[in-house]
C-alpha cells in the first residue's frame, strides 16, 4: 500500500468516526430540544445552533466519503454510447474538472473563514464563529485530493476501469 492509500484510509476512518459521533450528538440534541419544549416549556439556547452546525459538518464529511467511494452525483448520459477507452478518458476529464472546482471552492472557503476569523463574533459555546466553519475548506480540500487521485488513476493506469481499481486499493 502506498502513502496516498494509507493517508486516504486514515482520513476515511476518521471521517466515519466523526460522522458517527456527530450524528449521535445531533440526534441527541434535537431529541432533547423536543422533549424540553413539549414537556417542560423550555429549551436549550445552544441546541438549535448546535444542530445546524452539526448538519453542515455531517453533510460535508459525507460528501467527502461519497467522493472516496465514487458515489457522488455524476451525469453519465454520453458514457453509455462511448467505447471503454473513450469513456475512461471522459471520466478522467470529469475528475480533473471536479478537482479544479473543489480546489477553487476550498480556496474561496479558506478566504471566507479567514475573513470570519478577523471579523466574526462567537458562534456557540464561546467558540469563535470561524471554528464551526473550518469544515468548508477542509472538506473541499480533501475532495480535491481525492478527485485528483482518481484523475491520475483513470488517466495513467492500464486498467479499463481505474476507479474500480482505486476502490479496490482502498480496502
Amino acid at each position: 500500500m502506498n502513502r496516498w492509500q494509507r493517508f486516504d484510509n486514515f482520513i476515511s476512518r476518521l471521517e466515519q468516526l466523526m460522522i458517527s459521533v456527530l450524528l449521535g450528538v445531533m440526534i441527541l440534541a434535537a431529541f432533547l430540544q423536543i422533549v424540553l419544549r413539549n414537556f417542560f416549556s423550555t429549551g436549550l439556547a445552544w441546541g438549535d445552533p448546535l444542530v445546524r452546525y452539526l448538519v453542515i459538518w455531517v453533510g460535508f464529511i459525507g460528501a467527502s466519503l461519497a467522493v472516496r467511494e465514487g458515489k457522488h452525483i455524476t451525469i453519465e448520459i454520453v458514457a453509455h454510447w462511448l467505447p471503454a477507452r473513450a469513456n475512461r478518458y471522459l471520466r478522467s476529464v470529469s475528475h480533473l474538472f471536479s478537482a479544479l472546482v473543489c480546489g477553487l471552492l476550498s480556496w474561496a472557503a479558506l478566504k471566507f473563514v479567514r475573513v470570519e476569523a478577523l471579523m466574526g463574533g462567537p458562534a456557540i459555546f464561546g467558540l469563535p464563529s470561524w471554528v464551526p466553519q473550518i469544515i468548508l475548506p477542509a472538506a473541499f480540500g480533501i475532495m480535491t485530493l481525492r478527485f485528483g487521485a482518481q484523475f491520475g488513476i483513470e488517466l495513467f493506469t492500464d486498467s479499463s476501469s481505474g476507479l474500480k481499481r482505486y476502490q479496490n486499493l482502498k480496502t
